[in-house]
């Protein structure tokens, strides 16, 4: 039986959002057992037929995610993700206290997969990369980290103009203000604060808001994904009530 559960956020006769929780794959993957539960089977087995790719939230980060119910809708969908049309919103815990808000200009070099982009480039020069930030909320726990007596976070809303893999953990590391939970870019002894002290083991990285033209009726779409009631309740805790989508 799988443990999670379709939250849709928005569906009709071509698109259908889904509020994708923490932990769960978009894709089987061959990193993980092919029982491992996937976004793509449970969709598929909720409309009976193909859900079409139109773009990836990692595993661990959650929030809302767009698939096409036919390859037409996808096709127009994934164009518009290519062409910039899509407004994406974030919302993430960073160590530190960010500036108040800036835009980060940092290209990436692409992330290869060693068995899938096995035959891809290794070579190839930096993408180009901007993500755009603002400060929500800051905390300050007394919890002591490495050689500081207290800890200092920052809730952030980030807007990626762009689609890099791993971009707004990679960039928020780029300015020495890494993500809270973040096992491949973040700082493992606030990681393990947050294991310890709050029963957290989860990325805090959550696709808030994707706002775009339907690519049939030309209607705007905002569609919105709460936070989960984990986190909802440790950032109450902090005083963060009402700063984010609930």
């Amino acid at each position: 039986m799988c443990e999670y559960d379709l939250e849709i956020l928005f569906e009709d006769d071509n698109l259908i959002a889904i509020n994708k929780p923490s932990g769960l794959l978009v894709h089987p993957s061959w990193i993980a057992p092919r029982s491992t539960p996937n976004l793509t089977s449970m969709l598929k087995e909720y409309l009976q037929g193909t859900a079409y790719t139109i773009h990836r939230l990692d595993r661990p980060t959650s929030g809302v995610i767009v698939f096409g119910k036919n390859k037409e809708t996808a096709q127009r969908m994934n164009h518009m993700f290519a062409e910039r049309e899509v407004q994406k919103t974030y919302l993430c815990m960073a160590r530190g206290y960010t500036p108040e808000g800036d835009i980060i200009d940092y290209p990436l070099k692409e992330k290869l997969d060693k068995l899938a982009d096995k035959m891809a480039n290794p070579d190839k020069p930096p993408q180009d990369a901007v993500s755009e930030y603002r400060r929500l909320g800051t905390v300050e726990l007394p919890i002591p980290v490495g050689k500081y007596p207290v800890a200092r976070y920052s809730l952030v809303e980030v807007k990626p103009k762009t689609g890099r893999k791993h971009q707004i953990r990679r960039h928020m590391k780029h300015i020495s203000h890494p993500l809270v939970g973040d096992t491949k870019h973040g700082d493992g002894r606030h990681n393990k604060a947050f294991r310890e002290h709050f029963d957290l083991d989860r990325l805090l990285l959550m696709a808030t808001e994707l706002s775009f033209r339907h690519p049939e009726s030309g209607e705007l779409l905002t569609l919105q994904a709460p936070v989960d009631s984990q986190v909802d309740e440790l950032f109450s805790q902090f005083g963060w009530s009402g700063l984010y989508p609930v």
